[in-house]
């Protein structure tokens, strides 16, 4: 005879729905997997001296777990954040978002203005993945692909580059679907490597190779070309960042970063860059087109801005060689009105040889101040958070205490520079310190991911030690630029654009007094760059960030699919929270995703292969 708890339990059964038995089961196996996964947690908490076997099977297990968990967890909720992804039309192959001239023309910008960057005005939503041309290629590896790039990649037609003039541009040969550079071979027209010696006269040095040892580590080129004087500078160990104009037709941007080269679409029309005051070495300008002595010398202003003192600015420019004097070899031979304009800012003309001209900014801060001529007034505050603002008639940067002389700095961050930042020396080694350890964890996870998911294309050799696979590397939440430093250090051929997002604690002018490029980026907005510009995207902490900042992590998902390459990868390391998010809306976007295990500070990386 069944007890009466037993005859309850029967008639409780029978009185049950199919569909409440399937809901009661599917809320069984969630706390079952929760369960598992919390005790998953706390043995990965104790477990760190493991052998290398045991927490390599506890982190499939682990994977798996989470994979099931939110497999169960879309369908329990109907969550499903995005729907039919599909493929963008061909007119947005090779769109950036933000520059819109039809719009902004509409909007009743003009004087240059509408060239500009505009993200109030066009800020698209529009969830599809930007497609490769037909005919795109895979760059090939570093250094070969710095010479040679497939013209399909790139929007610029090859009758535009046989009719570019600048002289920065070197001879190119075009075969088929290649343009080649010339390497380092002297066979070049406008040889790079005799204007770049001549820079190093001007200034007082022997060589183009002491211009580290002069001070000179970081370069602005403001309308690069083709980016080939900043490919020589690199081969010196100087970092060049090109900034040029965003081009509807095609852009020299696109080009450099097609070659390996670091840039970024930077208009200089009516808006400050986003670079805090006092970060390059060297500003370089060759028929980069701008007027500068337009607009009451805002544009000389803003170059007065971001240089430090000491530091050059470089200007190639026939037009400049028409309003001089015909005898040219001398200093202090130039005319009005830009000669009123550099005396203004404290500038000395070192020499003019032909058509390129040498300024330097004085170190002497008190120079804007101490009414020896007619002086431009001093800004009011500080413009650390510098983010698109409109140029402004006022000099930067004289009351900072990173008024430090190019020739007078260290080679390495030591006590005195970090506390100038207002960083603690032992917070700083210990980020460096875990940066060299999470290279060697992201190096060993790539390599053989890549190796193995991507056949070897007809032709191909596996790369030697340090595997070139990845060139341009684009770090969306730089903090300290340890990535960048870690990098460096283990020998791999990259460079990376370190990118500090509004919101949090300012350490780009840190980032570029370690010689690293960078720029303050607002991440609810997309960013200056083509599409298929980036081998690797990385994260640390960012999701957290955009919840924090109100951003959509879907949006910021599709933008980091329109920077990255084929093939490229994507590593984010966060919170569980986030992750998860990114991994349901992964699959959508047709990314496949890997997860990893906890690392010290960080709770989940994940692996997505763009």
């Amino acid at each position: 005879m069944k007890s009466p708890w037993l005859n309850k339990l029967s008639r409780n059964f029978r009185s049950r729905s199919p569909f409440k038995w399937l809901l009661l089961c599917l809320v069984s196996v969630l706390v079952v997997i929760a369960l598992l996964g919390s005790s998953s947690s706390t043995f990965n908490s104790v477990t760190s001296s493991v052998k290398n076997d045991i927490y390599t099977n506890y982190r499939k297990l682990k994977e798996q777990a989470r994979s099931d968990y939110l497999e169960l967890k879309s369908l329990a909720v109907g969550e499903n954040q995005i729907k039919d992804v599909g493929v963008c039309g061909k007119e947005r192959e090779n769109c950036v978002p933000c520059y819109n001239v039809s719009a902004n023309i509409l909007a009743g910008l003009k004087d240059g203005e509408e060239l500009d960057r505009h993200c109030e005005l066009s800020r698209e939503h529009q969830y599809c993945l930007i497609r490769p041309p037909k005919d795109y290629k895979i760059p090939l590896s570093w250094p070969a692909g710095r010479d040679v790039i497939w013209s399909g990649n790139v929007k610029l037609t090859k009758d535009q580059f046989l009719s570019s003039g600048s002289i920065m541009k070197r001879l190119m040969l075009l075969e088929e679907n290649q343009i080649a550079f010339h390497s380092q071979d002297g066979m070049m027209v406008d040889d790079v490597k005799d204007y770049s010696h001549l820079i190093a006269e001007m200034i007082g040095l022997g060589s183009d190779t002491e211009f580290l040892q002069a001070g000179v580590r970081t370069v602005l080129d403001i309308g690069c070309g083709f980016g080939s004087f900043s490919a020589h500078l690199l081969s010196l160990n100087l970092m060049a960042l090109c900034v040029a104009a965003y081009g509807s037709s095609g852009s020299h941007v696109q080009v450099a970063l097609e070659r390996g080269l670091p840039a970024v679409i930077g208009n200089f029309i009516s808006k400050q860059l986003p670079f805090p005051s006092l970060s390059y070495d060297m500003v370089h300008c060759a028929q980069c087109g701008i007027i500068w002595d337009s607009k009451d010398g805002l544009f000389l202003i803003e170059i007065d801005r971001v240089l430090k003192p000491g530091g050059y600015f470089v200007l190639t420019s026939s037009t400049t060689q028409q309003q001089g004097s015909s005898t040219g070899a001398k200093k202090g031979i130039m005319s009005t009105p830009l000669e009123d304009f550099t005396k203004k800012l404290c500038w000395s003309l070192l020499e003019q040889q032909d058509e390129t001209f040498i300024w330097q900014k004085t170190v002497d801060s008190q120079c804007y101040t101490s009414g020896k001529q007619d002086t431009i007034p001093i800004c009011k505050g500080q413009d650390m958070q510098l983010y698109y603002q409109p140029l402004a008639h006022c000099i930067s940067g004289t009351g900072s205490d990173r008024w430090i002389p190019i020739h007078s700095r260290s080679d390495s961050m030591n006590s005195t520079e970090l506390k100038v930042h207002g960083v603690y020396p032992d917070n700083f080694f210990e980020d460096s310190e875990f940066w060299k350890s999470a290279v060697r964890n992201y190096w060993s996870l790539l390599s053989p991911l890549i190796f193995s998911d991507h056949p070897k294309r007809p032709g191909d050799d596996d790369p030697l030690p340090p595997y070139n696979m990845v060139r341009n590397v684009l770090d969306m939440n730089a903090h300290y630029g340890g990535l960048n430093a870690a990098l460096l250090e283990a020998g791999k051929s990259v460079w990376v654009m370190n990118v500090v997002p509004l919101g949090v604690h300012n350490t780009l002018p840190l980032i570029l007094d370690r010689g690293f490029a960078g720029i303050l980026h607002n991440w609810c907005e997309p960013f200056p760059t083509y599409p298929r510009t980036y081998d690797l995207l990385h994260g640390n902490g960012l999701l957290s960030h955009l919840e924090s900042q109100g951003c959509s992590i879907v949006e910021v998902l599709f933008e980091m699919d329109r920077i990255l390459r084929p093939e490229g990868w994507i590593i984010l390391s966060d919170k569980l929270g986030p992750i998860e998010k990114v991994r349901m809306v992964a699959t959508q976007m047709r990314w496949e995703a890997r997860a990893t295990a906890a690392w010290p500070r960080l709770n989940l990386d994940i692996l997505l292969d763009g």
